[in-house]
């Protein structure tokens, strides 16, 4: 295993094929994911063992796209040289920020765990877990306005404050990046795109402003960082550059370039396709209200002609 803090360290030269083949695991993240990825599964085996229907979709979009996305940035070649390339770090980051919470949203957790866990509407897990999602603090976190404000705002204090160095030099630090980038993504836009009963849901016309909101402020960060001129993480970088790796590295400024313009280009990619899904479940969701509209009109007009037929003449032989 490589340790990717070490400055000078003599990896070889990045290429995309050693994002398949440079793995390097990290303990407490790969755990993690295990344990989650793991409970996910046991609610669905519950869920099929009693006969209940749970869609494959949603199974796909936690397991493989959600948190498979977030094994392979931090587990992979992206995970290897995401301390040695600020570009290579800026997909990871975007992944852990946008793609991974996207998928874990429509994966339903939530919704599946209500369902498998134990306990009623005030005792065992599923009512501290209903208790949980009832209480102030999910209720402010999950606040619209504040998730959004969060969202756009903490990438601002990572890039321009000490803790991008502070996670280049400390693994714990560089461990909780990646939890705070998945976790700031995912109260942002799980009320927004997610199925699940969490607090923060509102219209969809909101929803779509909100998501529309984030591609300017992603365009302006990635502009702000392709002109910076200070180099984000420039003691770091420089260092490696001094050491076996100098021969290949491109330069600070030019690959700092690259990863303003990866920023802006996959924040706006990204956030099209959110865009889509919202939009997708904003056309099914009123499709579904049109129906059950229509069926409740269907009932009503039946009692309507059955309380307007005449009632039925009791004859002779009806009363004997």
């Amino acid at each position: 295993m490589i340790a990717p803090f070490t400055a000078g360290v003599d990896l070889p030269e990045f290429t995309f094929g050693r994002v398949f083949t440079a793995w390097t695991l990290d303990p407490l993240l790969f755990i993690g994911a295990v344990w989650v990825t793991g409970l996910y599964l046991t609610g669905v085996v519950v869920l099929r063992r009693r006969g209940d229907h749970w869609p494959i979709g949603r199974t796909l979009a936690f397991v493989v796209a959600g948190m498979g996305g977030f094994l392979f940035v931090t587990a992979s070649g992206v995970s290897t040289y995401d301390t040695t390339l600020l570009s290579v770090h800026m997909v990871q980051h975007m992944i852990l920020s946008m793609w991974v919470p996207l998928f874990l949203a429509l994966g339903a957790p939530v919704t599946l765990a209500l369902r498998t866990l134990p306990g009623t509407s005030s005792r065992g897990p599923r009512g501290w877990l209903l208790i949980a999602l009832h209480s102030r603090v999910a209720a402010v976190l999950a606040f619209p306005p504040l998730a959004f404000a969060l969202y756009v705002l903490s990438p601002w204090a990572l890039y321009f404050s000490g803790w991008y160095d502070a996670s280049l030099s400390s693994t714990y630090v560089h461990e909780i990046m990646h939890v705070h980038l998945v976790t700031v993504g995912a109260l942002f836009f799980w009320p927004l795109l997610g199925i699940d009963p969490v607090p923060g849901r509102v219209g969809y016309p909101f929803r779509l402003l909100l998501i529309v909101l984030t591609l300017p402020f992603h365009a302006f960060l990635g502009i702000t960082i392709m002109d910076q001129q200070s180099m984000i993480g420039g003691d770091h970088y420089r260092e490696l550059r001094e050491g076996p790796m100098g021969s290949w590295l491109p330069s600070i400024a030019s690959d700092q370039h690259l990863a303003g313009g990866i920023l802006w280009a996959s924040g706006d990619l990204i956030g099209l396709i959110f865009f889509g899904v919202l939009f997708t479940q904003w056309v099914r969701a009123s499709i579904a209200e049109a129906r059950r509209e229509d069926r409740r009109l269907d009932r009503e007009e039946a009692r309507a002609e059955n309380a307007s037929k005449p009632p039925r003449e009791t004859t002779g032989t009806d009363a004997g």
